[in-house]
């Protein structure tokens, strides 16, 4: 655990991959608001690079420390120093995720596995850990990515898409649960984000409907923290986005699958397989 200032006992907000482009983008917003921040993701030197710049740029409290979400081990390892720091929280924005498209016989294990570790099992144990560790004295709110894929059968992502599916389900679910203790549960869902080349080269590849749909990360972080500030449960950015979500609850799951599959293959037949897009 590393911090640009020493901390005596004060609250901070988590967030996991934040140095990614949503990540950062999240960063940004919420220092811009004033809130001490705590940073996790992989690379120690990318987070020491954006906790000097929050620091240096808003005066904010800036803790961080690395983490491969993927293994159980550094997991324990990275909680157990967040409670050696005897450190609170009030907010936790749960970013990291991992997304492999193709044809699900196209994956390899590892790929399947990684899906499953990091966009459930690590945020699941992320969640729970924070939330025994959040300020009882303050309200407690929560950010999940997930996604638009959350509310489709989606071909050509079905590893991914289910385990987002899962994320929103369960933290529907929970956000009742945490109700009495003041806590609440915002759940991301955006469609395509410009946040890396692979990301770029999956919304050219679809055209209209890419262009159309996606949207700016600065955008999404800002009204997603505002949605969760005022307690709304789906956060879906993009007035066509929102639009889509509703059309596409009207046309039953085995022809929208058809629908979907047809759509990416076409995207894929424009720039051949596809390389792991990281959020």
């Amino acid at each position: 655990m590393e911090s640009i200032v020493s901390s005596s006992p004060k609250t901070f907000t988590l967030i996991t991959g934040a140095t990614g482009g949503l990540g950062k983008a999240f960063a940004v917003e919420c220092a811009s608001r004033g809130w001490n921040l705590y940073l996790t993701d992989l690379n120690p030197t990318a987070l020491a690079t954006l906790a000097t710049s929050l620091h240096s740029t808003y005066g904010i409290q800036v803790q961080y420390g690395a983490c491969d979400l993927m293994d159980a081990a550094a997991r324990n390892a990275f909680f157990d120093s967040l409670r050696q720091a005897q450190l609170h929280f009030t907010a936790l924005i749960n970013i990291a995720g991992i997304e492999y498209e193709g044809l699900f016989l196209e994956l390899t294990a590892p790929k399947i596995r990684s899906i499953v570790r990091v966009n459930i099992e690590s945020t699941l144990e992320i969640t729970h850990t924070i939330l025994r560790m959040r300020e009882s004295q303050e309200p407690f709110w929560m950010i999940t990515v997930a996604s638009m894929a959350a509310f489709y059968p989606m071909p050509v992502k079905a590893t991914y898409a289910s385990s987002k599916r899962f994320l929103l389900n369960f933290f529907l679910a929970l956000r009742e649960e945490i109700r009495p203790l003041e806590a609440t549960v915002t759940i991301l869902c955006p469609a395509g984000m410009p946040t890396t080349q692979e990301n770029v080269e999956a919304i050219e590849a679809q055209g209209w409907a890419g262009y159309m749909t996606t949207c700016n990360v600065g955008r999404v972080a800002a009204g997603a923290v505002d949605a969760a500030l005022k307690g709304q449960a789906i956060y879906i950015p993009g007035a066509i986005n929102r639009l889509m979500h509703t059309a596409g609850g009207l046309i039953p799951p085995v022809i929208l699958a058809r629908m979907i599959s047809w759509r990416w293959n076409q995207a894929r037949s424009r720039r051949g397989l596809a390389a792991p897009i990281a959020e």
